[in-house]
């Protein structure tokens, strides 16, 4: 069973609900089994589960009992009713604001998306606090970017259903095929090759225009890490290298410490995790070793039990290093930058990041479904909790974030 991720869709109980990872219509990754390296009391791993922008809340005193959800169930399952829609109206009814119940294909999907491969259309969704949806972004040579679909454009309808102010993770069950409007499952689910070539019709609006595009599902590969030499010879501030970490996908941590070891020597490094949904905590803490000589980069409570996620010895740590957050920067991504920064190693430039940082754990009910519940939260190693609360920037700028970046580097001895 997939392990501990921090990824970002917003987590409303209902059966069948697609993750919602990184992209919509689209999933960028998922957990790999065992990725902590502490199993938790009862032998299994904590998964980090991750919500699009809704009122982040702790769930402490709501967080429903995985025994109370197995038992229904099972009991539900004994009578002739579905186990995996008994245990959705337990944990609806917990007030888990991430809790959520996947039947076993759906879980299984997102174990397949473990090497970020994926069925979908290429586009990014975000939910304004309006219940609009919107494309947060769009994947460079996907379906969307070739229908002219643009980032802030408004979804307004999926395939005739209108889906202004549904869950994030309805819309992107909509989006990716995974369930027709009947309830049943689709050919599309999870990514899987017989999804290719689906179609699906998207309503649009661009302020005053509204207009339709049918897109169709292609097999996409995400990079979830470019790198960059930024300001070479522009005399706008030293040359640095941009390292923009998309999500943590399996693998991602090791890229990132390849593009450090990469650089000049003595030049300063920009980590752009703007609009990074998050991931695998274990890649978080991977990438966190490439500038750290390893070290604490979070704790984490199950149930009450306190335990630790490290970085690997051996990091750059004289590097001059700034980390690019925003809004959209969650999880994962939140706890790389919060390590960095209570360690004291990097400058912090941007905006207030999203603020998630709640434990979920996932639980195989008996009919093959899993429940994934709440059962603790992050800390960054200075103690701060992160869900509810996010990660305040060490500069707050507005505009060309990536100039300032470049500005503190300066400042910091970054040049080559």
């Amino acid at each position: 069973m997939p392990g501990p991720t921090m990824f970002a869709p917003q987590c409303r109980v209902r059966r069948g609900a697609a993750l919602t990872l990184v992209f919509a219509g689209v999933l960028a990754a998922g957990a790999a089994a065992g990725a902590f390296d502490a199993d938790t009391d009862d032998g299994r791993t904590p998964a980090y589960g991750a919500p699009a922008r809704t009122a982040a809340r702790a769930v402490d005193r709501n967080a429903v009992d995985r025994r109370a959800v197995e038992a229904a169930a099972e009991a539900a399952a004994q009578n002739g009713r579905s186990g995996s829609e008994a245990a959705a109206e337990v944990v609806s009814r917990s007030g888990d604001s991430w809790g959520a119940v996947y039947s076993a294909r759906e879980y299984e999907g997102f174990a397949l998306a473990l090497d970020g491969a994926y069925v979908g259309v290429g586009l990014t969704i975000r939910r304004t606090p309006d219940g609009r949806m919107e494309a947060g972004g769009v994947v460079p040579g996907s379906p969307a970017e070739h229908a002219g679909i643009a980032s802030g454009d408004r979804i307004v309808g999926i395939d005739g259903t209108d889906v202004t102010g549904r869950p994030v993770t309805e819309v992107v069950s909509l989006l990716r095929g995974d369930r027709l409007r009947d309830g049943r499952s689709s050919s599309a689910a999870w990514g899987r090759p017989d999804g290719v070539g689906t179609s699906v019709r998207l309503e649009l609006r661009r302020g005053g225009r509204r207009w339709e595009r049918t897109l169709r599902r292609e097999r996409l590969v995400t990079r979830s890490v470019e790198v960059e030499r930024i300001g070479d010879g522009d005399g706008a501030g030293p040359p640095a290298t941009l390292v923009k970490v998309a999500s943590f996908t399996k693998g991602t941590g090791e890229r990132v410490r390849e593009a450090v070891a990469a650089a000049a020597p003595g030049e300063g490094v920009v980590l752009d995790l703007r609009g990074n949904s998050g991931g695998l905590v274990t890649e978080a803490a991977t990438a966190a070793s490439a500038f750290l000589d390893g070290g604490l980069v979070a704790t984490y409570d199950v149930h009450g039990r306190q335990q630790a996620l490290r970085a690997e010895p051996g990091g750059d740590t004289r590097r001059p290093l700034v980390v690019l957050v925003d809004g959209g920067t969650m999880s994962a991504a939140e706890l790389l930058a919060g390590a960095l920064q209570d360690r004291g190693r990097a400058v912090v430039v941007g905006s207030w990041t999203f603020g998630k940082g709640s434990v979920q754990m996932p639980s195989r009910l008996p009919d093959g479904s899993v429940a994934e519940l709440t059962v603790g939260h992050y800390r960054t190693p200075a103690g701060r909790r992160v869900d509810g609360a996010g990660i305040a920037p060490d500069l707050a700028v507005r505009g060309d974030a990536e100039q300032r970046a470049r500005t503190v580097l300066g400042g910091l001895g970054g040049g080559s």
